[in-house]
């Protein structure tokens, strides 16, 4: 679980999120639509989507699609953009079966209907790599179960809560086809629910920090890894849109390490920590050109609000 310190700076950042909302509503609403992109991409290329970024933002914003992409994999993308549209335009939608079933009858529209919008049964066994899906005869049954607890448990972090939901879920496997895609969608739909903003899971590293948390959870029931890597995205999150509303310039990580006399490996670092505010864009490290890291971030951007408001 994430100590008390990391609850802390989540909890300053997202009071200096919720200051800074008021009247801003159709920024922030802005910010989100243009991550669609690079949340789609990267939710796909999870899966082994051979579309690049550039190919996914030809797709949903220029409305081009070269003949050489696989047409499965435009209408992954598009079907993805669909449901993301349909969060950010009802944020407030409860977690629900139907709401899971509508979700995944959009996803899986033009690639395979006769799968879309229903849950595994029968003999529709799934495997992903060594990871066997729960037995069909049970699975609504345990899905269920899962969304009734999530909905009841109000003793969990919400983090923690978050996170146990995703390792339950894609341990269950619930689908025949498009389980991840599915659970990343559902943790923005949670955070949403939370006043929070939604959360990009990075293809990059889905070696190093995502897919192995998978490896261990049904063996030792233990979701507290998920819940590190949810809080330091969320923190991410929370610092690009307060960034977005408060810096005067925005700029590439490398160069800011440049002009501060700090070596770029280490800033870099500070940035996948999240000691530094950084987010990624386009998959590039960037910063408020005016922030220095003797400043506390709070401060600093408390700072920046007020400045902006005069």
């Amino acid at each position: 679980m994430i100590n008390q310190t990391t609850k802390d700076k989540i909890e300053n950042l997202r009071k200096i999120y919720a200051a800074l909302t008021k009247g801003h509503e159709y920024i922030l609403h802005d910010i989100a639509v243009a991550e669609i992109p690079e949340m789609v991409y990267n939710s796909n290329a999870i899966e082994n989507s051979t579309l690049t970024l550039e190919d996914t933002e030809k797709i949903l914003t220029e409305g081009i699609v070269p003949k050489e992409l696989n047409t499965r994999e435009v209408y992954e993308a598009k079907n993805l953009a669909t449901i993301t549209e349909q969060l950010l335009q009802n944020p407030n939608r409860q977690l629900t079966i139907e709401l899971i079933l509508d979700w995944h009858k959009l996803l899986l529209t033009n690639i395979d209907d006769n799968i879309a919008g229903r849950f595994r049964s029968g003999k529709e066994w799934v495997r992903v790599g060594n990871h066997l899906g729960a037995n069909p005869m049970f699975t609504v049954s345990l899905i269920r179960e899962t969304v009734n607890k999530y909905n009841s448990d109000d003793k969990l972090y919400f983090l923690d809560n978050i996170a146990w939901f995703h390792a339950e879920f894609e341990t269950i496997h619930p689908f025949c086809d498009g389980n991840g895609r599915m659970g990343r969608m559902l943790i923005n739909q949670q955070l949403m629910l939370q006043n929070l903003p939604p959360v990009i899971v990075q293809n990059k590293s889905k070696n190093s920090d995502y897919y192995p948390l998978f490896n261990a959870y049904p063996v030792t029931m233990k979701y507290d890894g998920f819940t590190s890597l949810f809080a330091l995205l969320l923190i991410e999150s929370l610092h690009k849109r307060i960034t977005y509303l408060t810096a005067k310039r925005i700029i590439p990580l490398s160069l800011w390490a440049e002009q501060n006399g700090v070596k770029g490996n280490a800033a870099a670092n500070k940035a996948k920590r999240q000691t530094i505010p950084a987010f990624r864009l386009r998959e590039k490290w960037m910063i408020s050109e005016n922030y220095r890291e003797n400043i506390d971030i709070s401060d600093f951007f408390h700072d920046k609000k007020e400045a902006s408001n005069e």
